[in-house]
């Protein structure tokens, strides 16, 4: 029975080496979904009242943030590559949105088929803008883009891989 013994053994190396492939692949894995989460935002005022938040940039160098559109939560992908704030049609559906007149809009895909619109209200951390421009376009993913159509009315500055949006005249 030498053998049975040396077999088991082989048997048993096998599952540890299974069982720590495995726990590597969920530590990966977790890794990578946190990585992907909106980083941590920072909020402030200067001391004239004036609001500004920063944003981290994510592993694909990418800036995410939690905001709402009139008043529900939503996650945006800053783009100031967009003309406007962009949602989904799913997203415009869930906001009650006014799916207005019909537009062609470039995207980097490509020209595709879209609606405008117009947001109550757009709020990132401590700054907001109201009556927002935007467009309600289908094949947009989970992340709304956060276009010009609210940045242009603020301050944006990259340092470092983080992004910073402040009222006009923020003082830092």
């Amino acid at each position: 029975m030498p053998g049975h013994t040396d077999a088991n053994a082989g048997v048993g190396r096998g599952m540890l080496w299974l069982a720590a492939i495995g726990v590597l692949a969920g530590l990966t894995w977790m890794f990578s979904a946190m990585q992907d989460e909106p980083g941590q935002a920072v909020s402030g005022t200067d001391a004239g009242g004036r609001a500004m938040i920063q944003l981290p940039q994510d592993r694909s160098g990418h800036y995410l943030a939690e905001g709402t559109i009139n008043g529900q939560a939503i996650h945006f992908l800053v783009d100031t590559g967009a003309t406007d704030v962009a949602v989904s049609e799913a997203q415009a559906r869930a906001l009650g949105l006014d799916f207005g007149p019909r537009v062609t809009v470039m995207t980097a895909a490509g020209p595709a088929e879209a609606w405008m619109t117009r947001l109550d209200r757009v709020s990132i951390g401590g700054i907001s803008r109201n009556n927002v421009r935007a467009t309600i376009t289908p094949a947009l993913g989970e992340e709304a883009l956060l276009g010009m159509s609210f940045l242009k009315h603020f301050d944006i500055r990259q340092t470092g891989g983080t992004l910073i949006i402040a009222e006009k005249g923020f003082e830092t």
